[in-house]
C-alpha cells in the first residue's frame, strides 16, 4: 500500500477546502494514511492539516452564513424602504427573522407608553388566537423585561426561568403557543424602546449569541420602518386633516361669498322697487328648496320654487314657531321646514318658510335672515308708499265726495271769474296724477264690514285694488268708498264683495251706482251715486245680502225706490219691456191681458170671461207671455214686479 507524503495529504485538505466538502470526509485521509501504516509522524502532521483544515472550513461556512445573513439584512432594509403600511412591513420582519434564525415562530410587540404595555402586533408561524392577542405590561414576563431594560434576553426554558416575573395570562399564552426556547430583543430609537422582536422555537434549542446579534439587527431595521411608517401616517393624517381643514375654508368662503351676492342683489331689489316674490327668488335660486312668504295671518303672498302650498297643519305649526322665534329672533328648523320670522320690532309682519331636506349652515342662515330683514323693509315701503298713495287717493276722492274736486266752495270758483275753467284744468291734473281717464266711465261702490278690526286691513286692500284698477279708495268711518272704472256697478260690485271679503276671511256687502260718464263736467255726478250705492248698501244688509253686492236696477221696484234718478223707464223696460215691444209691433194685447189676468187672481177663465175671448186664446197669450219674460214670469217675487211695472204703465198713461 503507497503511504502519502504529507505535502500530498495537504492537498487532498486544500481540494477538500476548496469544493466546501462536509466535516466527516476531512477524516478520509487520516484513516487511510494510519490504514497504509504511516509512521506516526506522518500521521501526527496529517492530523495536524485536518484540524487546520477543519479550522479554516468552519470559518469559510461561518463567513458564508454572514454574507447570507448580510445579504437578507439589504434584502429586508430595501423591501422595508419599498413599504408604506405599517402592517406590512412588520410582516415583512418577522417573515424574515423566522427564516433566517431557523425558528419555529417570530413575532413583534409594540410598546404602548401610555398604557405601559407592549402589544402584539404582528406573528409568523403562531397556531394561538390568545398569543396574537396577547397585552404584555412592561417588566413583566420576558417581552416586559427586554421592553423595560432596552436589553436582549435569551431563556432556553421559558416556563422554568426565574429571571423575569412571570404572570398567569402570558404563561397561559405561552404553554398553549408551545413555546420553550424564547429570544427577545428591543427595537430602540436612540434611547427609545418601541417593541420587541422575537424568534422561538418549540423545543430547547437555545440560540446562539450571534443569533441574537442577527435578530437586533433586523431589529434595527425594523425600528426604522416602523418610525418612517408611523410617521408617514402622521404625516398623511395632517394632510388630511389640513385638506378638509381647507375644504371647511373654501365652503365657508363659498358661503361667504354666495350670502355677499345675495344681499347685494337683495339689496338692489330694494333700490328698484322689488316685493317679496323677488326676494323669494332670490332665497330658492342662491338656497334651493322652495320658499313660501306668509303675511302675519298666514296667508301666502308670494311663492318661488315647486309651487306646492304649505298644507294647513304645517301653516298652524309655522304660525306657533314663528312667535317664539320673533321674541328671540333668528332662525330655525320644524321638520324639513326653516322658519324666520318678517318682524319689526314691535310688530310681526309674517314669516319666510323655506322647505329643503338640506342642513343650512351659519352663512346660509344669515342669508335667509337677512331675506327675512329685507322682506320686512319691502312691506314697510309698500305700506308707506299705499298709505301715502292712499293719502293722495282719499283727498282726491274725498273732494270729488264733498263737491270741492276743481278748486269751488259751495258751487263758488273763490273770486275767479275764470273759476270754472281753471277748476276743471286743476281736477284734470289731480286726475292725472292719480292715473284716472278724465272722459272714461267710473262706477261708486260702498263697501261695509262687520267688524272695526278690519278697518286697517280693508283700508290697505281698497287702497292697493284702486291703484292697480286705476281708480280712488278712501275710508270713512266703517264703509270704504271706491271710484272704479266701468260701466256695469252690479257686476262690479259683486267682484269686489267676493275680492275684499277673501281679503278679510269675513263677509263684505257692496252697493254700486253709475257710471259716471265725465267726471269733470259732473261734479255733482260723484256725490248722488255715493249716496245712492250708500242706500244700496244699506237696502241689502237689511235683506240680509251680507256677503253680496247690487246696484239700484238689479233691484228692482226697491231699486227704483231708492235710486237717485228715479229711473222708471229704466225699470219699465228691464221688467216689462218685451211684453211691450210685442205689442207695440204686433198690435196684440199682452199687457192688458196680464193686467186682466193679476186681477182676477191669476185664474184664466175669469179672465177670459172679462176679456170676452175664448179661454185658449188666454192660455195662448199666456204662453206667449212666457217666451217673452221667462218660465219664472209668475214666481212671487217676478210676479210682484211685474205688477208694479204693469201700475206704472198704467199710471204713465
Amino acid at each position: 500500500m503507497t503511504v502519502r507524503s504529507p505535502l500530498t495529504s495537504c492537498n487532498v485538505f486544500l481540494d477538500l477546502l476548496a469544493r466546501e466538502a462536509a466535516p466527516v470526509e476531512f477524516e478520509e485521509p487520516v484513516v487511510s494514511a494510519r490504514a497504509a501504516g504511516a509512521a506516526p509522524e506522518t500521521l501526527a502532521q496529517l492530523e495536524a492539516a485536518k484540524l487546520a483544515a477543519l479550522r479554516v472550513s468552519a470559518g469559510m461556512r461561518r463567513q458564508a452564513r454572514r454574507e447570507a445573513e448580510l445579504t437578507a439584512l439589504f434584502d429586508l432594509a430595501g423591501d422595508l424602504a419599498a413599504l408604506r403600511d405599517l402592517d406590512a412591513i412588520l410582516e415583512a420582519v418577522v417573515r424574515r427573522a423566522r427564516r433566517l434564525l431557523n425558528a419555529d415562530i417570530a413575532y413583534v410587540t409594540l410598546n404602548d407608553d401610555e398604557r405601559g404595555e407592549t402589544r402584539m402586533r404582528m406573528t409568523d408561524g403562531s397556531i394561538s388566537a390568545a398569543f396574537r392577542r396577547l397585552r404584555i405590561p412592561l417588566g413583566d414576563g420576558l417581552g416586559g423585561l427586554v421592553a423595560q431594560t432596552a436589553m436582549p434576553y435569551s431563556t432556553d426554558h421559558y416556563a422554568a426561568d426565574p429571571q423575569f416575573r412571570h404572570r398567569a395570562h402570558i404563561d397561559a399564552a405561552v404553554a398553549e403557543e408551545a413555546l420553550v426556547s424564547i429570544l427577545g430583543v428591543p427595537m430602540r430609537l436612540g434611547s427609545r424602546v418601541i417593541g420587541v422582536l422575537y424568534a422561538a422555537n418549540r423545543s430547547e434549542r437555545p440560540f446562539a449569541p450571534e443569533k441574537a446579534v442577527l435578530l437586533g439587527s433586523l431589529a434595527a431595521h425594523a425600528a426604522l420602518a416602523v418610525d418612517n411608517a408611523r410617521l408617514l401616517a402622521r404625516t398623511r393624517t395632517a394632510l388630511e386633516e389640513l385638506d378638509a381643514v381647507n375644504g371647511r375654508i373654501r365652503a365657508r368662503g363659498a358661503a361667504i361669498e354666495r350670502a355677499a351676492q345675495a344681499h347685494d342683489r337683495m339689496t338692489a331689489l330694494v333700490v328698484r322697487g322689488g316685493d317679496a316674490g323677488d326676494v323669494a327668488a332670490v332665497v330658492t335660486e342662491v338656497l334651493g328648496g322652495t320658499l313660501h312668504v306668509l303675511d302675519a295671518d298666514g296667508r301666502c303672498l308670494a311663492t318661488s320654487g315647486d309651487q306646492v302650498p304649505l298644507a294647513e297643519d304645517e301653516i298652524s305649526a309655522v304660525m306657533a314657531v314663528a312667535g317664539a322665534v320673533h321674541n328671540r329672533g333668528g332662525t330655525t328648523r320644524h321638520g324639513d321646514l326653516w322658519i324666520s320670522p318678517v318682524a319689526t320690532p314691535g310688530e310681526v309682519l309674517g314669516t319666510l318658510v323655506l322647505r329643503t331636506a338640506a342642513e343650512l349652515g351659519d352663512a346660509d342662515r344669515r342669508i335667509l335672515e337677512r331675506a327675512a330683514l329685507v322682506t320686512a323693509l319691502l312691506l314697510l315701503l309698500r305700506s308707506s308708499a299705499a298709505e301715502a298713495e292712499a293719502r293722495v287717493q282719499g283727498e282726491l276722492l274725498d273732494d270729488l265726495l264733498d263737491g270741492r274736486a276743481d278748486g269751488r266752495v259751495d258751487g263758488r270758483a273763490d273770486g275767479r271769474a275764470d273759476g270754472r275753467a281753471d277748476g276743471s284744468a286743476a281736477l284734470e291734473a289731480r286726475m292725472r296724477r292719480a292715473n284716472l281717464e278724465a272722459d272714461a266711465p267710473y262706477v261708486v261702490l260702498s263697501a261695509r264690514y262687520a267688524s272695526p278690526r278690519h278697518r286697517g286691513r280693508a283700508a290697505f286692500w281698497a287702497a292697493s285694488h284702486a291703484a292697480a284698477a286705476h281708480g280712488l279708495a278712501a275710508a270713512r268711518g266703517e264703509e270704504i268708498v271706491l271710484l272704479l272704472p266701468g260701466d256695469v256697478p252690479g257686476e262690479t260690485a259683486r267682484r269686489v264683495a267676493k275680492e275684499l271679503g277673501a281679503a278679510l276671511a269675513a263677509p263684505v256687502t257692496v252697493g254700486a251706482a253709475g257710471p259716471i260718464r265725465d267726471l269733470t263736467r259732473d261734479l255733482t255726478g260723484v256725490p248722488a251715486a255715493h249716496r245712492e250705492a250708500r242706500r244700496c248698501a244699506d237696502t241689502l244688509l237689511a235683506l240680509d245680502r251680507l256677503d253680496d253686492g247690487a246696484d239700484a236696477r238689479e233691484l228692482g221696484f226697491v231699486g227704483l225706490l231708492i235710486g237717485t234718478h228715479r229711473d222708471a223707464r229704466g225699470f219699465l223696460d228691464s221688467t216689462l219691456g218685451p211684453v211691450l215691444d210685442y205689442d207695440a209691433r204686433r198690435g196684440t194685447s199682452l199687457v192688458r191681458t196680464l193686467e186682466t189676468y193679476f186681477s182676477s187672481r191669476c185664474g184664466p177663465s175669469r179672465t177670459a170671461e172679462r176679456l170676452h175671448v175664448h179661454i185658449n186664446t188666454v192660455h195662448q197669450r199666456l204662453h206667449r207671455v212666457s217666451r217673452l219674460l221667462g218660465a219664472d214670469w209668475q214666481e212671487p217675487e217676478r210676479a210682484l214686479e211685474i205688477q208694479l211695472a204693469l201700475r206704472l204703465h198704467r199710471l204713465r198713461g
